[in-house]
Order: structure tokens, then C-alpha cells, then sequence
């Protein structure tokens, strides 16, 4: 599996009108009126407390005693994800939707001019979200590839270009229109979808997400970010990387924060969650 690159890590870290075939038809010039209540649907809901375990790289560790694994969309197979749905558990594709990265076998599908700035990660860089009739079928397809792989829900890294210097004049505007575009276009192929990271956009975010990944909430004092999700009764996972459990589980548990300790690299260890 290549190295993981968890994206936007943090904005204390560091420190998308087109219309498409099928799913994508609710692009940027209509996407934006926010739905009165949250998106319901026969796609998986998960449970506010969601048990779950995070591995992006190496052979999955398919023993965890957990509700749910977030595994990689490209890397990991169907029989992965057979396998884990044997057991009793939810599986989560990750897949990269703001960032291009060159060791992905459709990379070769982005022109020039839809490339940004790297992101910080080898061989990853941002992407123009304003362009959706390049970037959605894309994206389409990998979405469709995840369902074909049977897997459950979406996490959707790199959904916060606005915030970051990826080469193009992406407003907050612009994103959100593309994060609610990625949602319902997720939801449209039957599988839930995360909001990954992007904090700041939560409110307006939610009722198209069915819950919310962030990663270093806790260091970076982002977690009351994720309140109306909490406040929804859906699940927001939270990783913490540099941080040890007694300096953050106490704090995720009181606000109902699915909270667990992971390596940056995510490769399955350490594991250690605060339920």
C-alpha cells in the first residue's frame, strides 16, 4: 500500500456550475440550497457511537473488536471487505476527492490544469473543485468503485482546499457547493458519507453527511467544530496522533466523541481507543 497521506491534518497544522452524467447533476450551480433536515436514506447509519478502527496502508488487521474499519477504497478488495462484513462490521472506503495523487491508477485522468500546489504529501497535489465536469466523473467512478467493492460508506479526504494555499482561488463558497455535491452523489450510490476534517464548515455540512472524521481535534482545539453533528446524534471519530489517551480521552468521552490514538502512518498500530 503507498503511504498514507491523511490530507489536511489540521488547520492547526498547517498553517467547486457544471453539470455531469448521472450522480452529479446537483453540481455546483444547484448544489448549494442546504435540505431542511438531514439526509435520510436506505444507505447505513451509523450509530453516534460507532466503534471504529482506522488503516490506510499494509495488511489489514481484520481482528479489531470493532463496529467499523476504515480502509482504503483502491488498495483493499472486495474479499477485505467480504471478509470484515462476515464478521458483523461496517466498512468505510477512503478515497481521496481533493488532491490528486500519482501513484493512483486514474491519475492519469486529471489534466494540467485541474493540478495545484502539493499538499505536502509525496506525489499529492491539490485539485480545482471549481472544475466539476473534469473532476466529477472522476470522482463518480471511484464511488462507484467502492460500492462495487461493497463497501458501506465514503470518507472523503482533502475536502478543505479553501482553507489551505493549493494554487487556485477556492473559496468557502465554492467548497462547500463540492463537499454537498461528493455527499449526494455518495448517497446516490446507496453508501453513507463522513465529513472529513473542514470543522469550520460543520454547521452548513451536516444535514448532507451522515457524521464526521476529524483528525486532532483534541491538539488543536477543534472538536466543538463537530457540535451539530453531536447534536444530530451521529457519530464524530476523532484521531489523535501526538498526543497520548490521557490527554484527550477524558475530554472526547464527556462531549460523546468517538476518540482513539492511531500512528500517523496508519498502519494498523498503535490502536488504542478511549472506549
Amino acid at each position: 500500500m503507498p503511504p498514507h497521506r491523511p490530507g489536511s491534518v489540521s488547520r492547526g497544522a498547517r498553517l467547486a456550475c457544471a453539470a455531469i452524467a448521472s450522480a452529479a447533476l446537483i453540481a455546483l450551480c444547484g448544489a448549494g440550497a442546504e435540505p431542511a433536515v438531514a439526509e435520510q436514506g436506505p444507505w447505513w447509519q451509523p450509530p453516534q457511537r460507532l466503534t471504529w478502527f482506522w488503516q490506510l496502508q499494509g495488511t489489514v488487521s481484520n481482528s479489531k473488536r470493532v463496529a467499523a474499519y476504515d480502509i482504503d477504497g483502491f488498495e483493499d478488495s472486495a474479499a477485505e471487505v467480504a471478509a470484515l462484513h462476515a464478521q458483523g462490521k461496517h466498512v468505510i472506503c477512503y478515497i481521496d476527492v481533493g488532491t490528486a495523487e500519482n501513484f493512483r491508477p486514474d491519475y492519469h485522468l486529471f489534466p494540467k490544469s485541474v493540478l495545484g500546489r502539493s499538499n505536502g504529501w509525496p506525489g499529492e497535489r491539490w485539485l480545482d473543485i471549481r472544475r466539476l465536469e473534469v473532476i466529477g466523473p472522476i470522482m463518480s467512478a471511484r464511488f462507484q468503485m467502492c460500492r462495487e467493492k461493497g463497501f458501506d460508506a465514503v470518507e472523503p479526504d482533502n475536502i478543505e482546499a479553501y482553507a489551505n494555499n493549493s494554487g487556485f482561488p477556492i473559496t468557502g463558497a465554492e467548497q462547500l457547493s463540492f463537499n454537498e455535491w461528493v455527499a449526494q452523489t455518495v448517497h446516490s450510490l446507496g453508501m453513507a458519507v463522513l465529513q472529513k476534517n473542514d470543522g469550520e464548515q460543520s454547521a452548513t455540512l451536516q444535514p448532507y453527511f451522515d457524521g464526521a472524521l476529524s483528525e486532532q481535534c483534541n491538539q488543536y482545539k477543534e472538536c466543538a467544530d463537530f457540535e451539530p453533528y453531536l447534536r444530530a446524534g451521529e457519530p464524530v471519530l476523532n484521531a489523535e496522533y501526538g498526543l497520548k489517551k490521557s490527554r484527550f480521552c477524558v475530554a472526547d468521552e464527556a462531549a460523546g466523541i468517538m476518540g482513539a490514538r492511531f500512528d500517523l502512518a496508519l498502519n494498523g498500530k498503535p490502536f488504542e481507543p478511549c472506549w
